[in-house]
């Protein structure tokens, strides 16, 4: 079975249960159905897809996300979700290295189409404002495509500054998706409250995949400032599970006055949940905060804290049901417990390799073991911690940034000689990034007009929002930027 052929069993199966809860709205599986049926007929007869073509998402969280999804994959074709904080060059990367002829947006994103159709002349726009009138059916054995076939391509933060589409088939995310369901618990009765990015491969197989899958809903939060409003609608329609980055635990652990989540599990991943965060949250909720591990290679999840037994602060816990993850060294050696080098990951949720990228492809598989880059190593009793990070990969609202790709931008900017970007901790957003420039001889650095130029072209959690000049940018005898060096400067703000 594949993808398509899964949702279209389970909106056979529980038709006229609450499948999306959007605000005071609520759509059935029947509606979603209706809707996927519609997008998948328009996708092949009015813009001419054929099995194979990639087609993107530009969306913020809506509830024709998922009839986009699951349409695009019932035609048997690619999905490719795209970040929708990106600005119009970020995403014009994306469309031309996957080759993304028809893009579904919104009308608000969707007035940038002459910007797109410059790396794309002959884009088409498929906007969902069609969808809630749009009539289809879904049948479950329309999908031809086998579950070894590629179903999603989802690019993720890329070192040398341009993302890499790291390919998922059906299966991958099938196999996440049951594995995840076993170490979770996860029932039909479940509702997960949606306030991370759909986009986000995280949300993408926990918040959205999981439950619609399994019979759930999804209570896809409308409201997402204040958190009061937010809490409301999450309470509202009465969630019982909700997984969320470490940024949104510590806000709740702080919210003043009387709060009750009345919810069965909370699930922390995307990035390092402090253990005070963790240790906070539950003494003042006394519900379960469970800390997990993923990457996108890995559709994503690959470890967390278990739901019944031992939970260790700081770990990110053991293996998922079906996948194997070991410690090993450069040269491909396993080592034992306590011993550091790289997580290694292999399953059947590991990804079939980077788009157009075959170099990239054997320098991440190794013997069907997925290099994570992420150092750490592993307890007598299984569970696995994190002890460093991917080189100089940032974490903002649990979002990879590499540096490189802001640099890039940075050195774009007339007068600008040498950049280096590293990441400060924050305490909203977990990481910031932080500029350093040299400038040319006799030239100066106009802040606003470098600011404007950044947000043009990068999205605005990328842009630094200091940026500090020095005389020159401290380097070894091989001529590398020491960004330790950098890191041990004051800044400030």
């Amino acid at each position: 079975m594949n993808l398509s052929q899964a949702f279209a069993q389970s909106a056979a199966d529980h038709a006229h249960k609450t499948a999306v809860c959007w605000g005071n709205a609520e759509y059935s599986y029947a509606d979603l159905a209706r809707q996927t049926g519609f997008a998948s007929r328009s996708l092949k007869d009015r813009f001419g897809v054929r099995p194979g073509d990639r087609v993107g998402i530009w969306l913020k969280n809506c509830p024709q996300f998922m009839p986009a999804y699951f349409g695009i994959l019932h035609a048997d074709c690619v999905v490719v979700p795209i970040n929708n904080f990106l600005k119009p060059d970020e995403v014009n990367y994306i469309l031309k290295d996957a080759g993304i002829d028809v893009l579904i947006t919104d009308a608000e994103l969707g007035k940038h189409h002459r910007l797109l159709e410059a790396a794309r002349p002959q884009l088409k726009l498929f906007h969902i404002e069609e969808f809630d009138a749009g009539q289809g059916e879904l049948d479950p054995q329309f999908s031809s495509q086998p579950a070894t076939a590629l179903a999603v391509l989802i690019y993720t933060s890329g070192t040398t500054g341009h993302p890499k589409g790291a390919m998922l088939s059906h299966a991958n995310l099938l196999h996440n998706v049951n594995s995840c369901r076993i170490v979770l618990e996860t029932v039909a009765a479940d509702r997960f409250a949606v306030i991370l990015p759909l986009f986000h491969s995280y949300m993408m197989t926990v918040g959205m995949l999981l439950p619609l899958l399994l019979g759930g809903s999804m209570v896809l939060v409308k409201s997402l400032h204040p958190i009061k409003n937010m809490l409301q609608e999450i309470l509202q329609h009465r969630a019982s599970i909700m997984p969320a980055i470490p940024q949104f635990f510590r806000s709740l652990v702080s919210f003043p006055g009387d709060l009750e989540l009345p919810m069965r599990i909370f699930i922390s991943g995307a990035a390092p949940l402090p253990a005070q965060v963790l240790h906070d949250f539950e003494a003042r909720f006394k519900v379960p905060l469970i800390e997990g591990y993923g990457l996108s290679e890995a559709s994503p999840v690959v470890t967390k804290n278990p739901l019944r037994g031992i939970h260790k602060p700081g770990s990110i816990g053991i293996p998922i049901a079906n996948v194997e993850v070991s410690v090993q060294d450069e040269k491909g050696a396993f080592l034992g417990v306590g011993q550091i080098g790289e997580i290694c990951v292999r399953g059947g949720n590991v990804m079939m390799g980077y788009w157009n990228q075959p170099e990239e492809t054997a320098r991440a598989v190794r013997s069907d073991w997925l290099l994570t880059g992420d150092i750490g190593c592993r307890d007598e009793d299984g569970y696995f911690y994190i002890t460093d990070r991917k080189k100089d990969l940032l974490l903002v609202n649990g979002i990879n940034v590499y540096p490189r790709e802001i640099e890039e931008v940075l050195y774009q900017f007339s007068g600008i000689k040498e950049a280096a970007v590293i990441g400060k901790p924050d305490n909203r957003k977990g990481e910031r990034p932080v500029a350093f420039v040299g400038m040319l001889e006799g030239e100066t650095l106009d802040r606003h007009a470098l600011d404007k130029f950044l947000r043009h072209r990068l999205a605005d959690y990328k842009v630094p929002r200091t940026v500090i000049v020095l005389p020159a940018l401290p380097r070894n005898a091989t001529g590398k930027v020491l960004k330790t060096a950098l890191r041990e400067l004051p800044i400030e703000g």
